[in-house]
Formats: C-alpha cells, structure tokens, sequence
C-alpha cells in the first residue's frame, strides 16, 4: 500500500493541497520565506516503512517512515511551535497539527488513504464533528470554502472519494462507520456531526442507521435519497446504450447550464496545480459552478460517471431501507433551485419519516444543488442559527452559545432591514441622572438587567438588540417565548427559520434557570415581565403595563449583583392600530377553536397565575397599518443590587424594588410620549427629505432633551 501523505491546509498556512501527479502521491509546500515550491513524493510503502522521495528538500527535512516518530518529525520542523495530536490506525498513522493559538491560528492537517483511497483529513478541536463530503463529480470539494469557518468550532474530517475509485456504497459506509467508532471511544461525552451533500446524506444516515447508540447530529444538503424521483435515473440507461464513439457528445447530453468553473477546479486536480489558491479564486462567484454538471462529460470518463450514477442509486436504497432505525438528531438543508434532485420535496419527506422531535428543515430557494460551495451559505451561521451546535448531549443556550461575528450581526440587520423606517431614537441615563442621546449610560460590565415593556407583536427587540451590538458592541440575550425555539407541531405557528436570526443573536427560552445561568455569567439580558399579555394586547391597551403582582426577577437579579435598567418604549402606534383583537375573535366559533387549538402546540407560562397576566393565549390581531413614525427608547438609570443581597432576603424589599421598577418603565414611557410630540422628524416624509439633503447615511435628529 502507498503511504499516501498530503498536507491541506487553510488560507494562513504554508502547505497547499495537491492530488497524485504522474499516479505518484505527493506533497506539496511553500515556502512562506521564498515564495518556492518545494514538492516531495512518497514512495510504495507499508505500515511499518516507506520513505518519502524528494526534489529542492534537505535530507533533514525527510520522513523516514509512515511511523508516529517520522511524522512527528516532518510535521514538527516545519511547524516547531505546533501541538501534534497523532492518531494510529490499522494502516497509517493520522495526524492533526494545531498551529498557534488554539483558538485563532490557522490548522494544517496530515491526510492519508485508506484502503479504497478515501482521504479523511482533519482540523481542530472544541466539537467532534466527522464531516463526509461526496458528490456526483467525486473531487470532494464540496466544504472547501467553508473548512476556515468550521475549524473554529468543530475537529473537523473530511471525506474525498477519488474520481477512479470503484468502492461499492456499502464498504464507503464500513469505512466511515470504523471512523466514527475509534471517535466515539476516544470521547464518549461529545456529538460526532455527519455532514453529508448528495451521496453523503445517505452515507451520514447509513451510518447513523447502523450506530443508533453513538451520539450523532446529522446535517443533510440535498440529500440523493431522491435519486429515483430524479431524472439522473434516466441518465443510466441511456450512457449504457451509448457507443463509446460518441461519447465525446456526452456534454450536450448533460447539458443543463454553461460554465467553466467545475473543469477549472477538476483541471487543477490532474495538473497537481496548488488547489488551494485556484479554489480561493473560485469562491468568489460559485454561481456558476453549482449547476456545471455538463462540464463533468469533458472530464469523467462515461464509466466513472455510470459508475457513479450506479453508486447514487445504490446508496439511495441503501439509505430509504434504514430511515427507520434513525434515531439522531438531523438537519435537513434543501435547494429550491436543484436541477439535479428534486431536493425540496425530499426534505418535506424525510422531515416527516424521521424523529419529528429532533428533525429541522431549512430552504434555500435560489440556491442551486452544490449548497455548500455557494458565497452566501455559511455553514457555521446556519447550525448556530437552529441552535445545532453543542458540546453534551443536549444543547445549552450559555455553554454551546457562540457569539456572533460582525459580518453574521450586519446580515441580520439587513434581514430586517424594514425596520430602517422607523428611525429608531435611543436615550440612556448617566450615573449622575443626565439624561444623554444614545447608549452612553449603559453599564459594560454585566451582569445586567433590561426590564421594560412589550410593543405589539414584539417590535421592539430587533433594534434594541441590533443597536447594542453595532453602538457599543453589547451582546443582549433576550428571554424569549418557547414557541422561538421549538417547530410546530400542527403546523400553525410560524415557521421556526423565521427566528434564526433571533438565536443567532443570543436569544434563549424564557425561565428562571437560564436568567440563573445568564447572570452567573455576567451577561447583559433582556427580560420583558408582561411577555405575551403585553405582545398581544387588545384595542385601547397600547403602553399598558401587565406584569405579575409579585417579583420574579428582582431577587434573582440580587442574587448576583445584577444592576437592573429600566426602560420603556413607544412607538408601535406610530406604525398599526389593533382594530379586530382577541375579545373579537372568541367570539367567532372558528377563530376561538382555532385559538384553543394553539394550547396544544406551544407551553402555556405562568400556569399557577390569575387575572390578565396569566391570559397568555398566543392570537393573530387584525391590524391597519400606518405611514411608519419612530420608535423611542428611555434607558433610566440602572439600579444597583449589589451590596443589598441581605436586604433583599426580605420579601417586602424585594416587592418595594420590582414596584420601583415598575413605575420606572411606566415613567419612561409617559416621557417619550410627551417629548416625541416635539420631535420634527417623527413623519416618515420628514425624514425622507432630511436624507435626501444630508445624505442616506446621515443620522436623523430628533427632540432636545
């Protein structure tokens, strides 16, 4: 057996990935120093020997053999100030080299072959994720310009399958199943992720389908299980009955688009060209090398590619004849604009055959089949956002929280880009009671607290969240309604994507022992004490405080040294006024069973409660919009709890605290209603002509203080 050693690497290492040249496994490095390639070839080799053949290297810098100490050696002279984590296996050691920081450096993994040339890479630390990529072309590529993001948080291994590699589907599971389980009894307590595109979906549910006891989380792009709903089905027949003549026509036969992007890529391959540059210019714009498959014809011979239809077919009914046994947690991510796999419709399938409790569904609807090489697909961005990521057995909104990156923050706010239209006003409160335009009052350090009240709907947390993080770069984590974290069960509630960007944002189910967990970590948290009473008010209840009659939070709060910051905001009546609410819909039969029927799908709070603020059922108000006015944010001036933690024992301190904070809210509220009256800029056509003669950019003014 070859002992076929490459080194990949990311965008800040030396080393670049190359594939055999002359069918002689290779080696490629840069030096960072020079700027030269230096190339090295390995030699027939076995477990216990083999030696590496090089050409502009040293002796010195030679691996004498496959052995631990040999790469240990070669791995460590090019990289002293590396941590090396060596792995043995029945074959060839592994290796995965951490350079750096562990947290921020850059990776460089050692790869190597299995006995049908399947290459598993690695790159770092914190998850345990295995990753399998495979598609139709067979190069691998199809995580490449997402592995910089992902080896962030996950140890990640990566599957490629050579293009003239004839494993039967069955022994490609073999092979990931024996990988999974050397990973699974080195570390029983973390989830291995089975990320699979196309034929690697129905390798990641095979796999899962045949270890129900092993901790999996599956991510699913595409998956091929619908190859026999397909037209590629049709593919198979047809290149069979094709003469070999004419098989240079095959490209017009695939052709379903234009594009060179895929030959590029596949050119670099046989040409031992550094792919890793060639793929950092193709990312740029994977438009066209998602729906390339007619480039395939001018590249894969007709029997590798009816091999691999053979093999698409095959792992499919492998796949469909398991789902029963499947008990992981899955995420499903599906195109709607596949043109190879009718991958919408197979995601509403397996979301209804697999565990409903622990299966997601996301669609992209311009996306193409190749998901993953697409420049707006952040793999990372969409496993935070369903709250996919975890270290245990289940999912912890502190532990597993990963905080988001500036670029994920900007995206966000260009999904609610509407809310641009209410220009929104934001005034805190100093220490020594000044009242100041923007957030210049808020304490940096936590724990904190913001209590304030609920506009309809909950207007009012997007831009709070979003004008923290991008003014004073303030992470909020907002206590938040189940229904945001939990898809619905009938199919009633609004579909649970809608609220990524929300957990993105750090948002966690509302509950005492998560504002426990928040507080002990010193975060800043956002807790609305009227919660759905207030979001869903009826006519003539707008500014209407509904809050509990005894504390919850204030003792809480003390507990930890918490500061407490009371606010109120206006504004949702500058923007809809309710004119069909709740009283109005009981009493229409169709809308109260309707009604009655959403019990069943979300958690009731506040159960051992009476009077209106244990009223929490969850409607749809009619309400007619207006020309958009502003909202208003009053920051008041955060009440300090620390040092009070004995007094605030007291059940009468604690309830004379939470009634000052109560009337704090209710103060700020009265004065934005009393000063935005004063505001010239509280129409909307005001406002569009201020930007007209200052510029888009420019910050509207508002009211003097």
């Amino acid at each position: 057996m070859i002992s076929n050693l490459k080194f990949i690497s990311d965008q800040y290492s030396d080393f670049s990935v190359n594939h055999s040249y002359g069918g002689v496994p290779w080696i490629h490095w840069k030096n960072g120093r020079t700027g030269q390639y230096l190339t090295k070839f390995a030699s027939e080799g076995s477990r216990g020997g083999g030696g590496i053949k090089t050409k502009g290297v040293e002796a010195s810098d030679l691996v004498k053999s496959s052995s631990k100490d040999g790469l240990k050696k070669v791995v460590s002279k090019r990289h002293s100030s590396s941590r090396v984590r060596v792995q043995t296996t029945a074959r060839t050691p592994f290796v995965s080299c951490f350079s750096g920081d562990p947290l921020e450096g850059s990776t460089v993994g050692v790869e190597r072959f299995l006995d049908a040339e399947v290459v598993v890479s690695a790159q770092r630390r914190l998850g345990q994720p295995v990753g399998t990529d495979y598609r139709i072309d067979g190069v691998g590529l199809g995580l490449i310009s997402q592995h910089q993001k992902l080896g962030r948080i996950f140890d990640t291994w990566c599957l490629h399958i050579p293009v003239a590699d004839r494993t039967p589907f069955p022994e490609l599971v073999k092979l990931v199943e024996k990988t999974v389980r050397s990973e699974h009894q080195r570390s029983r307590s973390r989830p291995i992720y089975l990320v699979g595109e196309s034929l690697g979906a129905c390798l990641a549910l095979a796999v899962a389908a045949l270890n129900p006891d092993i901790d999996f989380v599956l991510i699913l792009a595409n998956p091929a299980t619908s190859f026999s709903r397909s037209d590629l089905q049709l593919l198979t027949p047809l290149l069979e009955a094709l003469p070999d003549p004419l098989s240079p026509g095959l490209p017009n036969i695939l052709k379903l688009t234009q594009g060179e992007s895929l030959r590029m890529v596949l050119d670099s391959v046989v040409q031992g060209l550094p792919l890793q540059t060639t793929a950092g210019e193709l990312v740029k714009d994977f438009t066209t090398f998602l729906l390339s498959l007619p480039i395939l014809a001018d590249i894969l011979p007709k029997e590798t590619l009816l091999w691999k239809l053979k093999m698409l077919k095959s792992a499919s009914a492998y796949a469909h004849s398991r789902l029963y046994s499947i008990k992981a947690q899955t995420l499903i991510l599906c195109s709607g604009n596949d043109l190879l796999l009718p991958s919408q419709r197979e995601g509403e399938r397996l979301l209804k055959l697999l565990p409903k409790s622990k299966c997601e569904l996301r669609k992209f609807d311009c996306s193409g089949h190749f998901l993953f090489l697409e420049g707006s697909i952040d793999l990372v961005t969409i496993i935070k956002g369903t709250s996919y990521y975890r270290r245990g057995k289940y999912h912890d909104y502190l532990s597993d929280f990963i905080r988001p990156t500036p670029d994920e923050v900007r995206k966000v706010v260009e999904s609610y880009s509407l809310y641009n239209l209410v220009a929104t006003v934001m005034l805190s409160t100093l220490e020594d009671g000044t009242v100041v335009k923007g957030l210049a009052g808020i304490p940096s350090e936590g724990p904190v607290l913001f209590v304030g009240d609920h506009m309809l709907l909950g207007l009012d947390s997007v831009p709070l969240l979003c004008r923290f993080f991008s003014e004073r770069n303030i992470l909020v984590r907002a206590m938040a309604h189940p229904l945001f974290f939990m898809r619905s069960k009938k199919g009633k509630l609004p579909d649970i994507s809608y609220f990524d960007s929300l957990r993105i944002m750090g948002a966690v189910p509302v509950g005492p022992t998560n504002l426990f967990k928040l507080l002990s970590s010193k975060s800043h948290v956002l807790l609305y004490p009227g919660g759905v009473r207030e979001a869903f008010h009826r006519k003539g209840e707008e500014y209407k405080l509904f809050w509990p009659e005894q504390s919850e939070f204030v003792r809480m709060a003390a507990r930890f040294g918490a500061r407490i910051v009371p606010f109120g905001v206006v504004g949702e009546d500058d923007i809809g006024k309710v004119v069909f609410d709740y009283d109005d819909l009981v009493k229409i039969p169709y809308f109260r069973s309707e009604i009655e029927s959403l019990k069943d799908e979300v958690p009731q709070l506040r159960r051992g409660l009476s009077g209106e603020v244990a009223n929490q059922q969850l409607h749809l108000p009619l309400i007619l919009p207006k020309v958009p006015g502003r909202f208003y944010y009053y920051f008041g001036k955060p009440l300090e709890t620390k040092g009070r933690e004995k007094e605030l024992e007291d059940k009468e301190k604690c309830q004379e605290l939470y009634l000052e904070v109560k009337s704090e809210v209710e103060r700020c509220i009265t004065y934005l209603k009393e000063k935005r009256e004063m505001d010239p800029y509280r129409a909307l056509g005001h406002r569009l002509l201020y930007h007209a003669t200052n510029g888009f950019k420019s910050e509207i003014p508002t009211f003097e203080i």
